[in-house]
């Protein structure tokens, strides 16, 4: 008997040192049990030690690899996580229906192929394909045609933000 409660106090600091004492208190119940089924003719503890804590290291895989499995690994503690504030959403919220409200505004002032190269990224269309549809002859031309649109349309924002 002594020798058992022996055995478990070392698979328990073992599986502790590695993985908490809740999941060690039940590694080392799960490795008693192999021991007892299916290696009770191992009496001596040198023998017992090392079979024990091989027992353990793959019961911690398979813990570990469960756990993973489970998402278990990647949940966050509840206490934690901060409670969102819903005012700071309002404000995020009324920032960006300002936005939205100025981009309606500036859009128009650009010139047409400014709205039409704008018009083509929201459709999803890549770079060499907004080429091919302006007849550019070379794709950094369309580059800088991009750049320029974007800086006029940040330039004619800053205008509706502050009125001259």
């Amino acid at each position: 008997m002594d020798v058992l409660a022996t055995l478990r106090e070392r698979i328990l600091s073992f599986a502790a040192s590695r993985y908490g004492r809740q999941i060690a208190e039940d590694v080392a119940q799960e490795v008693m049990l192999v021991l007892h089924q299916k290696y009770a003719h191992v009496s001596e503890l040198t023998e017992l030690i090392p079979l024990a804590l091989q027992i353990t290291r793959f019961k911690l895989v398979s813990q570990a690899r469960k756990s993973a499995r489970r998402g278990e690994n990647r949940s966050v503690d509840i206490d934690e996580q901060p409670i969102p504030d819903h005012q700071v959403n309002l404000v995020l919220d009324l920032e960006q229906k300002e936005l939205v409200d100025q981009l309606h505004q500036a859009l128009p002032k650009l010139g047409e192929r400014c709205r039409d190269i704008f018009r083509m990224k929201l459709e999803g269309l890549s770079f060499p394909e907004i080429q091919q549809a302006l007849g550019a002859s070379n794709i950094n031309t369309v580059y800088t045609w991009e750049a320029r649109c974007r800086e006029d349309l940040k330039h004619i924002m800053n205008k509706i933000r502050r009125p001259q």
